[in-house]
């Protein structure tokens, strides 16, 4: 029996290639079981060992994109959100933009006040059904093997520590807790810490039964970076005009006037975003 060969993963560590994850992965994204087998099988018959992740996910990507543009915008979402920066800005105003079709009411990069100093957190936000307040702290990073580790969970443990040590007296809005958000993974130190001195967290694969993947295909609010018709200079292009979400351009198609696109080219983005909000809630791997 053939054994499967070592691929390196974006951080540098390796692992065995399961051309079985790899097909599930497909599937979860929407693929039809069929095709996400067959796929899986055509990436495999190219995979030698110490093939990068990034390889493997690239043959995967174009092959899905032939099949079905939306499920493959979907696929792509993990490295589409890589694709908001370099600043973190997009990401903060992504992630309200998402909060935001959640229910809450969002104020973005606002000053509070602590025991000892005043504060910016990356958005404040309130849900009047809950009666509820918080605040979060964003770390964004556009390096795939990059995690948000302990060293940030610490110092955004000490920040909020000293908002929630203020005198409710002086300060002037209610907060209930505070979370830190990243587009990326914690590292295990950083779990472990958060749960023991408890920090919320929310990254791209956890916490595990409500991740930020979970929660974007709950709420259906995707980056407007995943979707594959556009180049990546009309994505940067209409980032900086403040579109951030693919659910924005299919609720007002002028939007997309900035790009100033033939009326075929706007008619085929607006059938892979409507494609893609159309797909099924899954659960991420």
């Amino acid at each position: 029996m053939t054994l499967a060969p070592t691929i390196i993963k974006a951080d540098g560590s390796k692992e065995i290639f399961d051309q079985r994850r790899l097909a599930l992965s497909l599937e979860r994204s929407g693929a039809k079981s069929f095709a996400a087998e067959r796929i899986a099988q055509l990436v495999t018959d190219t995979v030698a060992p110490g093939t990068s992740s990034k390889e493997v996910y690239a043959r995967a990507f174009a092959l899905l994109r032939r099949e079905a543009r939306p499920v493959a915008a979907r696929y792509a979402l993990r490295r589409a959100l890589l694709e908001l920066g370099p600043s973190g800005h997009p990401f903060e105003d992504f992630i309200s933009h998402l909060y935001r079709i959640e229910g809450w009411e969002v104020e973005t990069r606002k000053i509070m006040r602590g025991k000892c100093v005043f504060h910016e957190v990356d958005f404040y936000a309130s849900h009047k059904d809950k009666n509820e307040f918080l605040a979060a702290e964003l770390k964004y990073h556009n390096d795939p093997g990059y995690k948000t580790d302990l060293k940030v969970a610490l110092y955004v443990k000490s920040r909020f520590d000293d908002i929630f040590s203020c005198d409710p007296s002086e300060r002037e809005c209610p907060i209930d807790r505070g979370i830190l958000i990243t587009n990326t993974k914690f590292t295990s130190e950083a779990i472990a810490y958060a749960q023991c001195a408890g920090v919320e967290l929310l990254g791209w694969g956890y916490p595990v039964n409500n991740t930020l993947f979970m929660r974007m295909s709950k709420a259906k609010v995707y980056p407007i970076t995943a979707l594959t018709r556009l180049s990546r200079a009309e994505k940067r292009i209409l980032i900086e005009r403040g579109t951030i979400a693919v659910d924005e351009v299919v609720r007002d198609r002028r939007l997309l006037d900035p790009l100033h696109l033939a009326s075929d080219q706007v008619g085929a983005l607006l059938a892979e975003a409507e494609g893609l909000l159309s797909l099924h809630d899954t659960v991420s791997v």
